[in-house]
């Protein structure tokens, strides 16, 4: 695509939008490690030096995304129903929910392993208290599924699951996406082949635990008279 400059406020904010659609499409075709500045200057048909007239950087480029993603997983989980069931029932069945919505989402994967590390460094404090403000407010979104799920948990119990779901899943994803060497190495190895990690299941089992620990910690408190 070829853009002439923008002059007003609409036509910046059109370009903004065709940038991020082409980074996001990039994003389909290779993981956020490859994804630079310069392969998205010439997608979009920018030179870089024009393309920052629209957006700060690659990384804040990339924590729009992010953004985006969670608010569309998040609307996903957000239509399912709660089951009936015993608590645990009901708990395992959410901590499933999750771990296999999220693995159907690998670019929403991607940047939340590359979120800490990688894209929020290189942004300036603007874009980065827009995105935790943003991220704030999915959370939020996502604590109110839990509940409805296990209303018996606390809404701090249900922040500190939230929290627990975001770090499992960016600990997790690049450690279940082994390199062409390793790949090797566990065919070639029975032994080593059964340390190589399953994502959902690794994510299901966390949460799992994590339920009903905080259950189990909420069935403990004591009772203030």
């Amino acid at each position: 695509m070829n853009f002439k400059r923008a002059r007003t406020d609409e036509q910046r904010a059109e370009r903004r939008r065709a940038i991020l659609a082409t980074a996001d499409a990039l994003l389909a075709e290779m993981p956020v490690a490859e994804l630079s500045f310069n392969e998205l200057s010439r997608r979009v048909g920018l030179a870089k030096a024009n393309i920052v007239r629209y957006v700060e950087s690659r990384e804040a480029v990339l924590l729009d995304l992010l953004d985006r993603h969670v608010r569309d997983w998040i609307a996903e989980l957000a239509e399912s129903a709660p089951g009936p069931g015993s608590v645990r029932e009901r708990g395992d069945r959410l901590a499933r929910l999750v771990a296999e919505s999220v693995t159907r989402r690998p670019v929403l994967c991607d940047l939340i392993s590359s979120q800490a590390a990688v894209l929020e460094r290189n942004v300036s404090t603007e874009v980065a208290l827009e995105h935790k403000r943003a991220l704030r407010r999915a959370l939020e979104s996502l604590v109110a599924v839990v509940r409805r799920h296990v209303p018996e948990l606390t809404e701090q119990a249900a922040y500190e699951l939230v929290g627990t779901a975001h770090l499992v899943t960016a600990a997790a994803w690049p450690h279940s996406r082994p390199s062409e060497a390793l790949r090797a190495a566990y065919e070639l190895d029975p032994a080593v082949a059964a340390t190589r990690v399953d994502f959902t299941e690794l994510v299901r089992r966390t949460l799992e635990v994590a339920i009903s620990g905080l259950l189990a910690r909420e069935r403990e408190r004591p009772t203030v008279p």
